[in-house]
């Protein structure tokens, strides 16, 4: 089985794992958060990310997925010198979206997995109207309202 290691500045690490321990309270052993403090060194941060790792990659089947919160920051800095391609793999952006589709499809291969992270990511972001309540006119714009947003 696969697990899950999210590294993010803090406390959004942590805040992840417990929202998907909220939906998925039986997956404490295969979510891992690591928050990256604004204190410490990016080295001490990959020092501990490298520990976290290994403990995740306990058999010679096991695999990672690694979920960073921004590209570029150091989170994702760190995590992109801590995954190997093969057993570990680094997905950057991470929501909520991402992370429930990721827990959901654990089992599944880490190629597969990623994919399945990607697409959950993407389609847990969208605009969503919003509608009157049923059987409710829509407000008109008052000629004061009007007035005061013409220039």
């Amino acid at each position: 089985m696969n697990s899950i290691l999210i590294i993010a500045h803090s406390p959004f690490a942590h805040a992840m794992r417990q929202c998907a321990l909220h939906v998925f309270p039986d997956c404490e052993q295969a979510i891992v958060a690591l928050d990256v403090l604004p204190n410490v060194s990016p080295e001490e941060t990959l020092a501990a990310a490298r520990i976290t790792l290994a403990q995740q990659l306990h058999t010679p089947r096991s695999q990672v997925l690694v979920l960073a919160d921004v590209f570029g920051a150091t989170p994702c800095n760190v995590a992109q010198k801590l995954v190997d391609g093969v057993r570990s793999r680094l997905v950057a952006g991470v929501n909520l979206p991402m992370l429930l589709r990721a827990v959901t499809y654990r089992h599944e291969p880490l190629e597969t997995l990623v994919q399945r992270a990607l697409a959950g990511g993407t389609a847990g972001v969208m605009q969503v109207a919003v509608a009157a309540p049923q059987n409710q006119a829509k407000r008109k714009h008052s000629d004061q309202e009007i007035r005061d947003h013409q220039q």
